[in-house]
């Protein structure tokens, strides 16, 4: 009687599952992490896990995580501390900088915000939902008036 491992699982992009796994949630040689060119890969291992995608995703929602594989893992792979500390600086930028610059400053982070709420969507309850809503609307409304549209 044969042993049924997680490489058996329908769907997991393993040998004998039918379905290719994305090229960035493959696991690493044995022993170190590599890139696709055989480099040693930096940063944080990917979590274990067997979807990287929604599933049953169509259309734009599924072209856009597809783009988003490449940066999701690359913001993964950073030191945990740079992307809060990025965010926050230029978040303050926008508070502390009354003029165009500091609209400029927020953009990113209404951008970045807004990605990873679209990205989470799925999971998300509502009350999860109604926050990165609110967190989208006053930030929206932090950039008009850096704009001067108040």
């Amino acid at each position: 009687m044969a042993d049924k491992s997680s490489s058996d699982r329908p769907g997991s992009g393993r040998p004998g599952s039918g379905r290719p796994a994305h090229p960035l949630a493959r696991p690493a040689a044995a022993g170190r992490r590599t890139t696709g060119s055989g480099r040693a890969a930096p940063g944080r291992p990917l979590p274990p896990g067997e979807r990287f995608f929604t599933p049953g995703a169509a259309g734009t929602r599924q072209t856009i995580e597809r783009l988003s594989a490449a940066p999701l893992v690359f913001l993964f792979r950073l030191p945990r501390w740079i992307p809060p500390v990025v965010l926050v600086v230029l978040l303050l930028a926008g508070f502390a900088v009354p003029s165009f610059w500091g609209g400029l400053a927020v953009l990113p982070v209404i951008a970045f915000v807004g990605w990873l709420a679209y990205m989470s969507w799925p999971s998300l309850g509502a009350k999860g939902r109604i926050l990165r809503i609110a967190l989208l609307a006053f930030l929206l409304l932090l950039a008009a008036d850096r704009f001067g549209a108040f």
